[in-house]
């Protein structure tokens, strides 16, 4: 399976490309936006996945964030992925709610009906993209790191942690914690996963560190002004489970910023050359 392009465009001398397949675990097209940097030209490149949040598409982090240039500089190549699947027959929630269905997969695979045969994001990030993205482009897989985004955070957290050594690094902004723990997650979970919390701790970052998973290192941001700072992301909750086990933690309170881009764009910078350290760039 190859990807087919549906655009691409000059940028800081690398391109960015917009990628189209069509996905065997969510049996849906499926897009994805790729930025790669002038130096795949003549090797293969570390990845920087970026997971994005609630309502995005692959496009956000990509028009928004502003990460091309320093990426482009570093020799980092970007994937972002779309975070639910879309399109005719796909499921989504029967009063349009922004945060479950459509723009809302919370890189789960769920098991219930009607969502499971298409809401298969944690294993289409997980087994399927890397694949594609290894037999279609000049990767470097043995250095890959994650980030994201809000829900995205999320996902990038509890991926890394299911995936112990695949990501030589690992950061967030304004991650949900503790998706056990607040409204989002309940409902996303509970709809996706079933009654059974037990069956939640995979997708739990705090859960996943208190059974006993590490990461090397992990940086995450979070703006103090956020809106949703303490009814849905409570990186108190993160800072408390890291602490208990002594997981390595470097979680930076950012006075006056909120959940928006304008957040992600002012530290975007500091995620890429966190990263580009230590694949020893």
């Amino acid at each position: 399976m190859s990807f087919e392009t549906v655009s691409q465009a000059r940028c800081f001398g690398g391109t960015q490309f917009v990628y189209r397949h069509v996905s065997r675990e969510t049996s849906t097209a499926m897009r994805l936006a790729v930025f790669v940097p002038p130096q795949a030209q003549d090797r293969k490149v570390p990845v920087l996945w970026v997971l994005s949040g609630l309502t995005c598409t692959e496009e956000n982090f990509t028009v928004k964030a502003g990460a091309q240039r320093v990426a482009s500089e570093l020799g980092l190549m970007l994937i972002a992925p779309d975070t639910s699947p879309r399109g005719e027959g796909v499921p989504d929630d029967p009063e349009a709610a922004y945060d479950f269905g459509l723009g809302a997969g919370f890189y789960v695979d769920a098991v219930q009906e009607p969502w499971a045969k298409h809401y298969r994001m944690r294993s289409y990030i997980e087994r399927e993209l890397p694949e594609l993205i290894a037999e279609n482009l000049p990767a470097d897989m043995s250095r890959q790191g994650i980030t994201g985004h809000s829900m995205g955070g999320h996902g990038a957290l509890t991926i890394a942690l299911r995936n112990p050594g695949r990501f030589k690094a690992v950061s967030a902004f304004a991650p949900i914690a503790s998706p056990m723990n607040c409204p989002w997650g309940e409902k996303a979970l509970g709809n996706y996963i079933g009654s059974d919390r037990s069956a939640w701790r995979d997708y739990d970052a705090c859960a996943l560190i208190e059974g006993g998973v590490r990461l090397p290192n992990l940086l995450v941001d979070q703006g103090t002004a956020d809106s949703f700072l303490d009814s849905q992301l409570k990186p108190g909750l993160l800072e408390e489970a890291c602490a208990k086990v002594g997981q390595p933690l470097t979680l930076r309170m950012q006075d006056g910023y909120d959940h928006s881009y304008f957040f992600i764009a002012t530290f975007i910078e500091d995620h890429l050359r966190w990263h580009a350290e230590r694949f020893r760039l």
